[in-house]
This record gives structure tokens, sequence and C-alpha cells, in this order.
């Protein structure tokens, strides 16, 4: 069985993105040795999970990135999680005509649309190296209630936001956690990485 890993980057406050989705602080407050530990974290994954909003931003963006997240973003398999019946494939042609590998590696994604608990614990059953799950807000806030993730990274980042989007609420119950490990970057950046 393999374990499922969220890797999310976190406000000091405790949001994962500003009221309106604003993600640019995490590329403010990183450095290049965050990046590093954040790009080896990625290439380790087996699969990527995402729901289908971020999948939506993502796909037109990395078949053209450049930089060091573009490889792993681009080669690793995905699945995206959706309920209303989305197909990567249709998505990935009003995107682009050109069908590079990069693009390919999007067009292919696996579309789960069915009860999140079950289709997770099918693909933790897989053989295979880890599955790494980012994204936005809601789909974590859904993955997390499921009870099904193994280890928590979080980079909290120096910086207050004062509103945004939470990952950790709504649980039904508490969730306790072991401390793994803690690395500190030189901006600032601090990775706690729990596991359940």
């Amino acid at each position: 069985m393999r374990k499922l890993i969220m890797k999310m980057s976190v406000s000091i406050d405790g949001f994962v993105a500003g009221t309106d989705g604003q993600k640019d602080w995490v590329f403010k407050t990183g450095d290049e040795e965050s990046m590093a530990w954040s790009v080896d974290q990625i290439q380790q994954a087996g699969l990527i999970i995402m729901g289908r909003k971020s999948f939506e931003t993502m796909a037109p963006y990395w078949p053209a990135a450049t930089g060091p997240f573009a490889a792993p973003m681009n080669e690793i398999p995905k699945a995206v999680f959706s309920k209303s019946g989305f197909k990567s494939s249709d998505y990935m042609k009003t995107v682009t005509e050109e069908q590079s590998p990069a693009v390919a590696s999007w067009a292919e994604a696996r579309v789960f649309d069915g009860d999140l608990a079950k289709e997770i614990s099918k693909l933790k059953a897989e053989p295979g190296k880890p599955i790494v799950a980012i994204g936005g807000a809601g789909f974590m806030q859904n993955l997390i209630a499921t009870g099904l993730i193994d280890e928590y990274q979080l980079a909290i980042h120096p910086v207050v936001l004062g509103s945004g989007l939470p990952i950790f609420t709504g649980l039904k119950i508490p969730q306790y956690l072991k401390l793994d490990e803690v690395k500190v970057f030189p901006k600032g950046v601090v990775v706690h990485s729990y596991h359940a």
C-alpha cells in the first residue's frame, strides 16, 4: 500500500490562499533552498492528485513552463477529482492543439467522480511510489475529512494574510498527528512534516 502525502503552503495564520485564491505570497516568501526541497518532494511522487479547479489552473500553465518544477509536474502521472463529469482530455483540447509529451501527461490524467474516500482507498492500494496531493482549499478540506492522509507536509510561510481560505475547518472529530520533522529555510519558511 502506498502512502498519501498532502503538500501545502500555509500562512502563519492558517490560510492556504487569500480570499480570492491569491497565492503570490508563496513565491515572495520562499527561497532557493525551500524551492529545491519542494521540488525534491514532488519528484518522489508516483501520482499527483488535485481537484478540478486546480487542474484547470495548472494544466494550461505547466506544459509551457520552465524552471525546476516543470519537469516533475509534466512527467508524473496525474489524477483529478471532480463531481461534474469532467474529462481531462477534452479540456486539454480546448487549451492547445499541440500534443507534446507534457500536454499528453495532463490530457491523460485519470478522472475520478465517485466517492472520494473510496477512490482514494483504491489508489492507495495500487503499487507504486507515494501519492502527493496538491491544490486548492476545497479539495484539501474534503481530503482531510476522509482521514486517509498518511503524511502532512505543511510549509509555513512568514506571512500573515488576515483572511483567506483555510483547509483545517469543518472536521467532525479532531485528528491527532505526530511530528516527524521540522525544516527551517533561510527566508523563514518552516516545513512541518506530520504523520497520522
